[in-house]
């Protein structure tokens, strides 16, 4: 017997985990048993659509289908797989939106795919947006689609921009644009942020125009506080910053650098110089700091004069770094001096080629040394 055989024949078996029974000696049957299409439902999700079994079984007590109303099912089912769609992402789909199957694909489906082919969305970006973000096929076209866009596109100025903002967050078609992201940019715009900056954070970081009214007016506030200006290049990045946290989280990091002998002044002017350092967690942050300063030895003036030491990953960059200075210094191969620092911040690649792959055959297991402390973390 093949699978989907002994499948349709495990059926029944599977659907009884479904029944219900009350007190009285009369059993009560879940939606899924009492529905007389449960069967057909099923072994249609699972043979023609490719469902497991357990999420066949899930998605068929939310939709119910008739074997003499199949054409529109099978239709929508033509229709994605005509547009790129892979089988997983049928699958997914189904999963996320059952009701996808009841979709009328002339009057419905199509005109909505057409619009999103005819602004960016094209070979597999169309059936990775749907996939991740079946939201966007349940907004009218005419009344919110197409409004949408032509928001979004007098604001970034090409469907690329657009297409790029959605890749890198799934819901930017789907979310309030009217009550929430409009008045967002209007407020940064009123306040002095260049047009082109508040283009620019939309697109690297779409969830940050997210926010509510009250908590962007909040971090534009706080931000210019610490003395920095809407027009300066940075107030984008600190405003991104700000906005990760709330007002509680904020004053726990600036306890936590005062903890290292950070006066609040010297705290405000390395987060103004480079405002991602508080953006890493709590117990990032004594790490980063416990290491440079314990470790590496390193003065806290250098750490206020370049404070995105502190981005860096302990077990991933410094302790590395540092191990294989240590050792090449020891071996007397490299004088570092006050090169430490700077060999730090250096790339990836610099850094391999020039004080890792350059001595490995002169210090055996160099290579090891680097890799064995984050190869499970990179």
């Amino acid at each position: 017997m093949d699978t989907k055989g002994a499948m349709r024949n495990l059926l029944p078996l599977l659907q009884k985990r479904f029944l219900s029974t009350s007190s009285s000696s009369t059993p009560t049957l879940s939606p899924l048993s009492t529905a007389p299409s449960s069967s057909f439902t099923v072994d249609f999700l699972i043979n023609s659509c490719g469902l497991p079994s357990k999420s066949a079984l899930s998605v068929s007590q939310k939709l119910q289908l008739v074997e003499k109303s199949i054409q529109k099912p099978q239709s929508v089912l033509e229709f994605l797989k005509a547009h790129g769609f892979k089988e997983t992402q049928v699958v997914k789909l189904i999963e996320k939106r059952p009701v996808i199957l009841r979709r009328g694909v002339d009057t419905n489906l199509k005109p909505k795919f057409e619009f999103l082919i005819a602004n960016g969305f094209v070979g597999k970006l169309l059936p990775e947006l749907i996939t991740s973000n079946p939201n966007v096929l349940e907004r009218a076209l005419e009344s919110n689609m197409k409004p949408c866009f032509e928001y979004f596109k007098s604001i970034l100025g090409s469907n690329d921009m657009i297409v790029a903002a959605s890749k890198r967050c799934a819901v930017f078609l789907t979310y309030d644009w009217k009550s929430i992201i409009q008045p967002n940019v209007e407020l940064l715009i009123k306040e002095g942020v260049p047009e082109e900056r508040v283009v620019k954070m939309i697109v690297a970081q779409p969830r940050i125009i997210y926010q509510r009214r009250d908590r962007m007016v909040y971090a534009v506030n706080a931000v210019k506080n610490l003395g920095l200006e809407p027009k300066a290049p940075m107030f984008i990045y600190a405003l991104r910053s700000m906005l990760s946290m709330n007002e509680f989280t904020w004053k726990k990091k600036i306890e936590v650098m005062k903890s290292f002998g950070w006066t609040e002044e010297e705290i405000l002017q390395a987060f103004k110089q480079y405002p991602f350092q508080l953006s890493s967690s709590e117990e990032k942050m004594r790490k980063s700091m416990d290491f440079l300063l314990n470790t590496i030895k390193m003065e806290r003036q250098a750490i206020m004069a370049c404070p995105k030491f502190l981005m860096y990953s302990t077990e991933k960059r410094l302790r590395p770094r540092y191990d294989v200075l240590k050792i090449l210094k020891s071996k007397k191969l490299i004088e570092i001096g006050k090169k430490t620092n700077y060999l730090l911040t250096v790339s990836e690649k610099n850094f391999l080629e020039n004080y890792v792959t350059k001595y490995a055959d002169k210090v055996p297991g160099l290579l090891e040394v680097y890799r064995g402390t984050t190869k499970t973390e990179r």
